[in-house]
């Protein structure tokens, strides 16, 4: 079975209690996604110099965030790990000349596990996250994704997850929604309904106020990833997802290869 490539805008930490835009949108998600064998989740809360794949065969679940409910820190998502699909990936990315290591200990960060308490609720299908590199570029991450892609026709589901946009000064400050914010998602969804992968890997030169809607790269760069992994002819299928606190971008988004 050849699965589709998400990416998904993870939210707040409190995505993870339910009841918002985004878990609504997750769960109709949900029950359209035939179940893989196994996941890869490419999330923006892990940033390493090298790629990097989580190698552990129980990840724990990991709250790398602070200042929330306690009822957020006793959440768990014990879904088993892919040791032997994280040796996979590694012969993958050198064959396409991308060095990369396994990291035997890493668990689950909330960018993974906050949407997957939805996607797959019963945590029985084995997951491991694979890092971003904020250091190099879309076309690193997009190759990151391509090499990825012959996981898809093997039953594997590529889950990225950042943000469409994360301004996250202007969401602490509480500040309302910025016309550059705006103008810069409705440029990027533009450009990946219409398939115009080129512009988006030179979006810090061609999106308006790229800058302002991504002071730092890391939520962006899972979407190249999933591009990457989609291949050249991919169909693109937005979900919705709307705007965080009215200020972050939260957009969804299924890609198909055709």
């Amino acid at each position: 079975m050849t699965q589709p490539i998400l990416f998904l805008s993870h939210g707040s930490p409190m995505t993870a209690l339910g009841g918002d835009t985004l878990t609504r949108i997750w769960s109709d998600l949900a029950a359209q996604l035939a179940t893989p064998a196994a996941i890869v989740a490419v999330s923006a809360h892990w940033t390493t110099h090298q790629p990097t794949l989580g190698g552990s065969a129980q990840p724990e679940t990991i709250h790398d965030f602070g200042g929330f409910p306690e009822e957020l820190y006793q959440l768990r998502y014990p879904a088993p790990g892919a040791p032997a699909l994280a040796q996979r990936i590694e012969k993958l990315l050198a064959d396409t000349g991308i060095a990369s290591r396994i990291d035997a200990q890493r668990g689950l960060d909330h960018g993974a596990w906050v949407p997957l308490r939805t996607l797959f609720a019963a945590a029985d299908v084995p997951v491991l996250q694979l890092s971003v590199q904020p250091e190099l570029d879309a076309r690193h991450h997009f190759a990151l994704g391509a090499a990825l892609a012959p996981l898809t026709a093997d039953n594997v589901l590529i889950v990225a997850t950042g943000h469409l946009t994360h301004n996250l000064g202007e969401y602490m400050r509480g500040k309302p929604r910025a016309q550059q914010t705006v103008d810069f998602r409705d440029w990027v969804n533009e450009k990946l309904l219409a398939g115009d992968s080129e512009a988006l890997l030179d979006w810090l030169e061609r999106a308006p106020h790229a800058r302002f809607a991504h002071p730092t790269p890391e939520h962006f760069l899972p979407l190249f990833v999933a591009l990457g992994a989609a291949g050249p002819r991919h169909a693109t299928e937005a979900l919705g997802g709307g705007w965080v606190a009215e200020v972050l971008a939260a957009d969804n988004y299924r890609f198909s290869a055709t």
